[in-house]
């Protein structure tokens, strides 16, 4: 444990992310001061909602700045401790970044159950569970019998989100990119209807597979998506506004859609956006229920997997250009087998 290997932001794109946007180094591992430990990473999660920040276009990320680690949620194991109450060899998760063995704040990593797979740590029972979690439950509210439609529904949040409304007794119709993810959303994940938003026909198919309007929209993407939503809401539905992925990797976004505010105002629609932060008092009870979905067999979560730190730029490249299904994780160390 003498290195620290890492993923730096070698530049800040101007266009199209590409994997030689990032580059790999190596410093020595830096002992940790008092109230601090050293992790040695597992795996880490990366999210579309990462590219923003690197676009400067999330508030909440602060400003990008090339030539320092990657950020990111990651799960590990703590190899030394200068921290009360987080003892060498607790399971941990928080903001590791990418890299290999970060020295961190205890206060910044939170202990998870011993044989957690991390890619149930980092995606049901993580950020990307939680986001479903809150914005589903708290800002969409579906009831059941009613439609709630998700988009990017076979990405990390959008898979869950749609499995969740299910749990509860809506009818979900799942919009995604590609017809092989339209096929897994519904004959794998139980979504009762799935719509291609590429099919030259999207349209008309969207409005067939919403025959009694939408009325919860859960938006990951923007753009011509939630222009298409716009056009089908039902009266006093709700969209949650979560992430805008048809905007992050492009020098030229797409406008916002039309019809904002009138559709809203008459179809007295209420549009929110929502940061998962703000539900900071409240991640236990998120967890429990997701866990409790787990064990039940009525949430499957998806991932899928890179192996080692110098594939983390494509994994990035491979998620924004929609070719992969759940949660994108990096693995980096010890798997779950070695976690135990």
């Amino acid at each position: 444990m003498d290195a620290n290997r890492r993923v730096l932001i070698a530049h800040l794109p101007a266009g199209a992310l590409s994997p030689g946007d990032f580059a790999l180094d190596e410093v020595p591992v830096r002992s940790p001061d008092e109230g601090e430990v050293v992790v040695e990473t597992a795996a880490f999660t990366i999210g579309a909602g990462q590219r923003a920040g690197l676009q400067g276009s999330a508030s909440y990320a602060g400003a990008p700045v090339a030539g320092r680690v990657m950020d990111g949620t990651g799960v590990g194991r703590v190899v030394a401790s200068a921290a009360d109450g987080v003892p060498e060899g607790t399971l941990v998760r928080g903001q590791l970044g990418w890299q290999s063995h970060p020295t961190v704040k205890a206060a910044h990593v939170e202990p998870v159950p011993e044989g957690t797979d991390p890619a149930d740590a980092l995606g049901p029972l993580g950020t990307n569970g939680l986001t479903a979690y809150f914005g589903l439950h708290d800002v969409g509210r579906p009831e059941a019998g009613q439609t709630a439609v998700v988009s990017a529904a076979a990405g990390s949040v959008g898979h869950l989100v749609g499995q969740m409304a299910r749990n509860l007794g809506a009818r979900v119709v799942g919009v995604a990119g590609t017809d092989d993810k339209c096929r897994l959303l519904v004959d794998d994940l139980g979504f009762d209807a799935a719509v291609n938003h590429r099919d030259p026909d999207f349209r008309t198919r969207f409005k067939e597979a919403t025959p009694d309007r939408i009325h919860v929209y859960f938006d990951n993407t923007g753009g011509d998506i939630l222009g298409s939503a716009l056009f089908r809401m039902a009266t006093h539905g709700r969209i949650v506004c979560c992430g805008a992925v048809s905007q992050y990797d492009t020098a030229a976004p797409d406008p916002s859609p039309r019809g904002i505010p009138g559709l809203l105002v008459n179809n007295r629609v209420r549009m929110e956006g929502f940061l998962l932060f703000d539900y900071a008092d409240r991640y236990a009870e998120g967890r429990a229920q997701m866990a409790e979905w787990l064990a039940a067999g009525q949430l499957q979560p998806l991932a899928t997997e890179f192996e080692g730190l110098e594939s983390a730029g494509q994994a990035f490249v491979e998620l924004l250009a929609g070719r992969t299904v759940g949660t994108t994780i990096v693995r980096v160390g010890p798997r779950r087998a070695e976690l135990t």
